[in-house]
């Protein structure tokens, strides 16, 4: 009898899924998406999107796959001020704030991701040309924010 009822906890714990948290590199023309595993461990390049499409597009995902929250690049000086961009990205959290007010929105530093994100593809030998591509920059500084969050996230 005991045994049983440990089963149908261990059964029902399989069912309850996590939400995946999405990260977000807003730009002015192109916004880079990543979104983790259901476990919330392991950051994934999803896409990037047309700035303009950006709410439409986070509302067809969130239709097909359960979202815990948003992380949201924040772009610094190096002397911790906002950097001349996060102009255009406070009206776009309040839109997805607005659109979204189910899902909590977290901010992270993005200071140096597109750095990073070129010397990753730098240093996974992609060709000049495939460097230049602004999109996978895009998607790949996207998943350089979420894989920083998730690691602040495991330090506590």
């Amino acid at each position: 009898m005991k045994f049983h009822n440990c089963i149908n906890k261990t059964t029902n714990f399989a069912k309850t899924k996590m939400g995946r948290i999405l990260a977000i590199d807003y730009g002015q023309k192109r916004v880079g998406i990543a979104v983790t595993d259901e476990l919330q461990l392991i950051a994934n390049s999803l896409t990037t999107v047309a700035a303009k499409d950006i709410l439409i597009f986070l509302k067809d995902y969130i239709s097909k796959e359960k979202v815990d929250f948003f992380v949201v690049g924040e772009p610094k000086q190096m002397n911790n001020l906002p950097s001349e961009s996060a102009k255009y990205i406070e009206p776009f959290i309040k839109q997805l704030k607005k659109q979204f007010p189910e899902i909590e929105v977290k901010r992270i530093d993005e200071r140096f991701t597109s750095k990073i994100a070129s010397q990753t593809m730098l240093t996974a030998g992609l060709k000049k040309k495939d460097r230049q591509n602004k999109e996978m920059i895009d998607t790949i500084s996207a998943c350089i924010i979420l894989q920083s969050y998730l690691e602040t996230k495991n330090r506590f």
